[in-house]
């Protein structure tokens, strides 16, 4: 395999032999764009459309086991009502390409970020579903029993809650080593901070979580509003549910938010805050009550990690372009977040 070559064609078509998926050649190797920098090439092989996922070429220090524990969520949602991509087999022999990989079922559908198709561009009603239906499937998720990740991952989401805000700040000072920065340059974290930790809801329950549940990552249907798959399942893990919709609500489009307000005036239909909030209520059976903080740390934790890139950009590690529109975008966060703290109680 070339360096710049995202498969060894050879070593998968072999491994594929191996496992039984397919017969024949590897054909129509199309590299798929996405949110990270881990690889995704669609492929085919006896007929049959597949998603080959492996990390970048060059690998961090936590690749191969971030890997691991997309393959082993995938394998768990199984049989689940969680819309997802059907994982085909795992390969765990770092012999065979150098790394963790992993084969999915091809998923037929749409991305909402990359193109509205019609009728949906067009239908109010039908982006009003699109909307309702990303609730349901993120409290589908929600309603798994999290046992089936095994009783490690349970064991390790003990004081999850206690954690969140603590473990944020931490990666923030981090950046300061990197970029030399003394402090924060995010206006709001401190402030956000404190209130996180003085209003944590007095309990919790245990759930699977996606961790980066967006429009970005929602494969929508072609033939009725509904969503097709969720993807790119590698922040997941145990702890409570309703931060995905803390972080589904801090980044929906919005038409007064520079952000946003693309997607916002292509799918000017969508259900409002209010709706999705009872939608989730009714459809989970959860306690709403506390909801305003799991969206409040949803900004604070997504801020912090752009800020990530913008700490990169300046130490000369990432684009600066790129640092500072993430920049923006992390302050635009906090700005949410501060907003819904002086919120009157009751109000959205």
């Amino acid at each position: 395999m070339r360096d710049q070559d995202p498969v060894d064609v050879t070593a998968l078509t072999s491994w594929l032999d191996r496992n039984e998926v397919g017969t024949g050649p590897v054909t129509d190797i199309v590299p798929l764009t996405g949110g990270t920098q881990n690889i995704l090439v669609k492929f085919t092989r006896d007929g049959t459309d597949y998603v080959f996922r492996r990390p970048p070429l060059h690998k961090r220090g936590n690749s191969d086991e971030t890997m691991r524990r997309e393959a082993r969520l995938l394998a768990a949602l199984a049989g689940s009502e969680v819309p997802h991509p059907r994982l085909v087999a795992a390969c765990d022999d770092l012999d065979v390409m150098g790394c963790v990989f992993f084969v999915m079922a091809a998923v037929e559908g749409f991305t909402a970020t990359t193109e509205v198709p019609e009728p949906y561009a067009s239908s109010a009603e039908r982006q009003h579903a699109m909307g309702l239906s990303m609730v349901d499937s993120v409290a589908a998720l929600g309603s798994v029993d999290p046992s089936v990740l095994g009783a490690a991952q349970l064991t390790r989401a003990n004081g999850w809650l206690d954690r969140q805000v603590g473990r944020w700040r931490r990666q923030l000072d981090s950046y300061h080593e990197l970029d030399g920065r003394s402090g924060p340059e995010l206006d709001g974290v401190d402030e956000i901070g404190r209130w996180l930790d003085a209003h944590r809801p007095a309990a919790w329950r245990k759930g699977i979580i996606h961790g980066d549940y967006h429009f970005g990552n929602v494969m929508f249907r072609r033939d009725r509003p509904a969503v097709a798959a969720v993807v790119d399942w590698e922040l997941g893990t145990v702890g409570d549910p309703l931060l995905d919709l803390g972080h589904l609500l801090a980044t929906w489009p919005d038409p007064t938010e520079t952000r946003t307000v693309g997607l916002a005036r292509q799918l000017d239909g969508l259900p409002g805050r209010d709706e999705l909030i009872a939608r989730y209520a009714a459809v989970s059976g959860r306690d709403m009550s506390d909801f305003d903080w799991y969206q409040v740390l949803a900004c604070y934790r997504l801020a912090i990690i752009l800020e990530g890139t913008h700490a990169r950009a300046r130490a000369g590690k990432a684009d600066i372009a790129l640092g500072h529109r993430f920049h923006g975008v992390a302050q635009a966060l906090l700005d949410q977040a501060r907003g819904l703290i002086r919120m009157p109680s009751g109000s959205a």
